[in-house]
């Protein structure tokens, strides 16, 4: 790794060519600028006006879209991703920004809401304003988030809501291309592609993207998807379904887990496992279009009842074979990881405030957003990293002088065996309140970004003495 605190930029941002060099420099530094102030405000990041004029014009450039911002860092992920021996998840889900801006139409819209009664007692609703994000992660089977693969915004001009259309229009029989719902398929794609070696990915959602269209998607693109179900689907000949079927299964093992309950205590739970390989076709009205499929249930149900939460009911189905409890479990445990794309999303919202900005366009906020995706990776994958490879060496991560700096500004009582990137990671966490007390849990990420700022102040602050003793 370079030696500079912000070499990092040059990795995510080496396959980024825009219309101009110029914007292609700007790109670079307004992304320092704001991955050395992550959570702030634009111009409390660019420190002055000029700057943060420079930075407004970046981001409503007409020659300048997330696509653009993001295409680097895509690149850097297929590399992750071909230096890494094994399959790789890819983990998709959908999020929303909501804003209060006085012209929402600018934007566009998310959701409507409940607003309560007026005097009338009629039910009120208002419309939120916002923008949708729908993004696909690559992790290992250990966790480590390797970086994006495809990111789709969009926005609406108006929402009527499922139920609303269901009364119009039986959505099983509206092609998917005119659905939003196509985000699935076009980003399990656009991801696929990326990779390059689509027998080694296995695409992850949860019950929103079980979409029949998805799972032959997958078949044509040579790839593997395992889903959440929620849909009853035919089976076999058409004369019954996927429940039904079954229900006739008998439990092939059973799986401890730990889980908490709704006040965070630790509980164990037993599951019964369930698998069978069934003949599963499409809906009624798109079996001319679509071929029936021969597919894989999973059902884990905890057993008995449990005390102060719901009881655990997962239905996965997925076109990898399934021969004994161990492949099972292991499909279980790969589904389990979906949640870290949830992670990665509350770090962009909670670490990055990225519902704070107050730009006034949906293309402003999307290349803004587009930006914090990649600082957010980075806290993300520098958290997990700690996890997943603590014993790598710490230039990893940091570059020989934030390792120098943290160790005056960290000192420990006692000189350690080896100085490990985890040994030097948990610096950086305690410089973000990370107590490190004998039996706390890893640092999290809040912890760890809260550290990297520092550390970069840190850093800023030994340049600056460093020239004033040199003049």
């Amino acid at each position: 790794m370079d030696d500079t605190a912000d070499a990092w930029l040059d990795t995510e941002l080496a396959g980024c060519a825009l219309a101009d060099e110029r914007l292609t420099r700007r790109l670079r530094k307004v992304l320092a600028q704001v991955g050395g102030a992550m959570g702030q405000s634009i111009p409390l990041a660019c420190q002055d006006w000029a700057n943060t004029k420079a930075a407004y014009r970046f981001l409503s450039n007409d020659r300048v879209s997330e696509a653009d911002i993001l295409a680097g860092h895509f690149l850097s992920t297929h590399d992750r991703i071909a230096a890494h021996e094994g399959l790789v998840l890819m983990l998709h889900d959908t999020t929303e920004f909501s804003y209060q801006r006085q012209r929402p139409e600018a934007i566009g819209i998310t959701k409507s809401v409940n607003s309560g009664k007026d005097k009338q007692g009629r039910l009120r609703s208002h419309t939120v304003c916002g923008i949708l994000m729908h993004s696909s992660l690559a992790v290992t089977t250990d966790g480590l988030p390797l970086g994006l693969a495809a990111v789709k915004f969009w926005t609406r001009d108006k929402f009527k809501g499922t139920a609303a259309l269901k009364r119009k229009v039986n959505p099983t029989r509206v092609p998917i291309e005119h659905k939003e719902s196509i985000r699935w398929l076009e980003n399990l794609r656009q991801s696929t592609v990326l990779l390059n070696e689509p027998g080694r990915c296995v695409h992850i959602g949860d019950r929103e993207s079980d979409i029949y269209e998805l799972f032959c998607a997958a078949q044509e693109a040579g790839t593997h998807f395992l889903i959440r179900t929620c849909v009853n689907r035919l089976a076999g000949d058409g004369d019954h379904t996927i429940a039904e079927e079954m229900a006739e299964v008998r439990v092939k093992g059973l799986h401890r887990i730990e889980v908490k309950d709704k006040n965070g205590s630790p509980q164990q739970a037993v599951l019964e496992i369930r698998y069978r390989q069934i003949r599963v076709l499409p809906p009624i009205g798109k079996q001319k279009r679509y071929p029936a499929l021969t597919l894989t249930m999973i059902h884990a149900e905890e057993r008995g009842t449990p005390a102060g939460r719901e009881k655990i009911t997962w239905k996965l189905i997925t076109d990898l074979p399934v021969r004994s409890r161990r492949d099972a479990v292991e499909k279980i445990r790969w589904y389990a990881l979906r949640w870290k794309i949830e992670v990665f999303h509350k770090v962009l919202k909670s670490g990055c405030n990225a519902e704070e900005a107050k730009l006034r366009t949906a293309q402003r906020l999307t290349n803004l957003i587009a930006l914090l995706c990649i600082i957010a990776w980075r806290v993300f994958w520098v958290t997990m990293l700690n996890r997943c490879n603590p014993n790598a060496p710490p230039t990893l991560a940091l570059t020989r002088i934030e390792l120098a700096l943290l160790d005056h500004a960290v000192p420990d009582k006692a000189p350690p065996t080896q100085n490990t990137l985890a040994y030097y990671l948990h610096k950086v966490a305690r410089l973000g309140g990370y107590l490190a007390r004998a039996h706390d849990p890893p640092p999290g990420n809040m912890v760890m970004w809260r550290g990297m700022m520092r550390l970069v102040d840190i850093t800023f602050g030994a340049m600056i003495g460093a020239a004033l003793v040199g003049n």
